[in-house]
């Protein structure tokens, strides 16, 4: 398949442990697509060893925290004429093997966004029981809100058409950005999709999620969404 212009977006916080891996798969099984990892003021290696592996590397002067990095990110696919992003964590949970998969569906069924689901099909992935129905629960409400069935809406792996990259660009939620996204761009009428994919491990470093920072997250998450439906829709040039 001939792709597109394709820029890959990683946001990175104090993940020395597994950027030059995530990197290195990227180049591999996506070599027509550049590479920014958005460094989003780690105090580790990430930006030294990013460098040294190939990448754009974006510096943000301190944590501006993931909406803000992935915003950034956008605001650069804008600005350098990208026709398509990936989104791919920095932590190695994300298989950039599938890649190819995100890119060439959102082509061949012209969506403007294409979202990696890891409960579309049992490919052996285990998310923890509390996270796991705060998921089930946030799903149920964000497919109520589209009239649409999303099975994971807080997946940070996936593809954006250029429409979805100029709104990104303009305004992006900060707070919770995966699960608000869907909404903001249902709202802006785009077209959305999940289709199965699957998570690894975490390759290095550790997760700052527990099970109460997953259940109060669930919560402020949906209080967020419902906020956000008050105000207008966005809408795409």
């Amino acid at each position: 398949m001939n792709f597109p212009k394709t820029l890959v977006i990683i946001p990175a916080l104090n993940e020395a442990d597994s950027i030059a891996h995530v990197i290195g798969l990227i180049q591999q099984h996506a070599p027509w697509a550049d590479i920014a990892v958005i460094n989003d003021g780690s105090t580790d290696d990430t930006r030294s060893i990013a460098t040294t592996c190939g990448a754009i590397v974006l510096n943000m002067p301190y944590n501006v925290g993931i909406g803000a990095a992935v915003q950034t990110g956008f605001l650069y696919a804008a600005q350098h004429g990208y026709e398509v992003t990936v989104q791919n964590d920095g932590d190695g949970q994300h298989n950039p093997q599938e890649i190819p998969l995100l890119v060439s569906d959102l082509i061949t069924s012209g969506s403007d966004l294409v979202v990696g689901s890891r409960y579309i099909e049992d490919r052996g992935y285990i998310t923890p029981m509390a996270r796991k129905v705060g998921i089930v629960i946030l799903a149920r409400i964000i497919s109520l809100i589209t009239r649409q069935q999303f099975t994971d809406p807080t997946s940070g792996f996936r593809a954006s058409s250029q429409r979805t990259i100029r709104l990104c660009a303009r305004t992006y939620p900060h707070d919770y950005p995966e699960p608000e996204a869907v909404v903001l761009l249902h709202r802006a009428g785009l077209r959305l999709r999940e289709i199965p994919v699957t998570m690894n491990p975490r390759y290095g470093g550790k997760s700052s999620i527990t099970p109460i920072k997953s259940g109060v997250y669930m919560l402020k998450v949906i209080l967020a969404i419902l906020i956000g439906l008050l105000r207008p829709a966005p809408f795409v040039d």
